[in-house]
């Protein structure tokens, strides 16, 4: 079958997706590094796996031209669609909650012509549930609705795998550690099945949020987005962990200013999260024989959290 049009204008979209660079992390007695996503063209990982499953959907026939995008996002995946859905020429209606940084709903206001927040938190204290029986109630009342389903897509974890981790994979002829942070469960999955090919004795770290019932945690109310879940995603049972950590979001906070103010890193909340990770794992890696090569994934920018995490008088909750 010929390339349709929208193929072809996905395919040349796919040049913009450059590789994201990985940095040192000084740290006496580790080999730490930083992978950060957020230099993507729209500024997360979330880049990644938008384009790719649109494109995917486009080659089976279930993307058209006049096609209505419909999906639900605490913001990254919902900024990464609405760009390429405009560039593409087609609609995509987000749909959201009030944990949403406000940048990043200024940014889907404006460039999208419906935008759908849902504020009544489901029965396990999130949003995610909520959010998503919106999505299967917009779905049945519009023509030609396409669902990326970012929580149960093989396309997404198929992005990680090839994009993501094989970039990983490329950058380093050994890695011992890498940390995670999961929410959809597709970045981890991916990444984690990639490297593990390569890399077989890699511990993968899975990174949660303590209120997130990803890992059979207890359900509780969550503030910072991009990170955790009020129900296991599919994606994450793909995913090949070795542990998991959770972290307070008080402590995904103050690792976030310490990346910003001790390592020059403007980076989101779920990096913050990492981090914290990696801190709590320093005692393991004192009793290692050789400081252990570590990677840590930074998924966005700190810029739409300013007004959030950077912020003294949002952060007071915390206190």
């Amino acid at each position: 079958m010929l390339p349709t049009p929208l193929i072809e204008r996905i395919a040349a979209l796919q040049l913009v997706l450059k590789e994201t660079p990985t940095v040192r992390v000084m740290w006496e007695g580790l080999d730490l590094h930083a992978k950060l996503e957020g230099q993507n063209p729209v500024g997360s990982l979330k880049d990644r796996p938008a384009l790719w499953v649109l494109k995917r959907a486009a080659e089976r026939g279930e993307l058209h031209e006049g096609s209505t995008i419909v999906e639900s996002s605490s913001g990254n995946f919902a900024s990464a669609l609405a760009t390429y859905a405009k560039l593409l020429g087609l609609k995509f209606i987000p749909v959201i909650d009030p944990n949403i940084t406000p940048g990043y709903e200024s940014f889907l206001e404006r460039t999208c012509e419906q935008v759908v927040k849902v504020t009544e938190r489901d029965d396990m204290g999130g949003y995610l549930k909520t959010r998503l029986n919106k999505v299967r109630e917009l779905c049945g009342t519009i023509q030609g609705a396409f669902w990326p389903n970012q929580y149960g897509n093989p396309d997404v974890v198929e992005a990680h795998y090839w994009l993501t981790g094989e970039e990983i994979r490329r950058t380093f002829q050994r890695l011992d550690y890498v940390f995670v942070g999961v929410s959809t469960g597709g970045t981890i999955a991916g990444v984690s099945r990639r490297l593990k090919e390569v890399f077989p004795s890699i511990r993968v770290v899975a990174v949660d949020a303590q209120g997130s019932v990803i890992f059979g945690g207890a359900a509780g109310k969550r503030f910072i987005p991009g990170i955790g879940a009020s129900v296991r995603p599919e994606l994450v049972n793909h995913a090949l962990i070795d542990d998991v950590v959770l972290v307070p979001e008080y402590e995904t906070v103050q690792c976030c200013r310490e990346l910003l103010l001790q390592h020059n890193l403007l980076v989101g909340g779920s990096s913050g999260s990492c981090f914290a990770a990696v801190k709590r794992y320093l005692p393991r890696f004192r009793e290692l024989p050789a400081p252990p090569t570590v990677l840590f994934m930074c998924a966005d920018r700190g810029t739409a959290y300013l007004d959030t995490i950077f912020s003294p008088s949002w952060t007071a909750r915390f206190s």
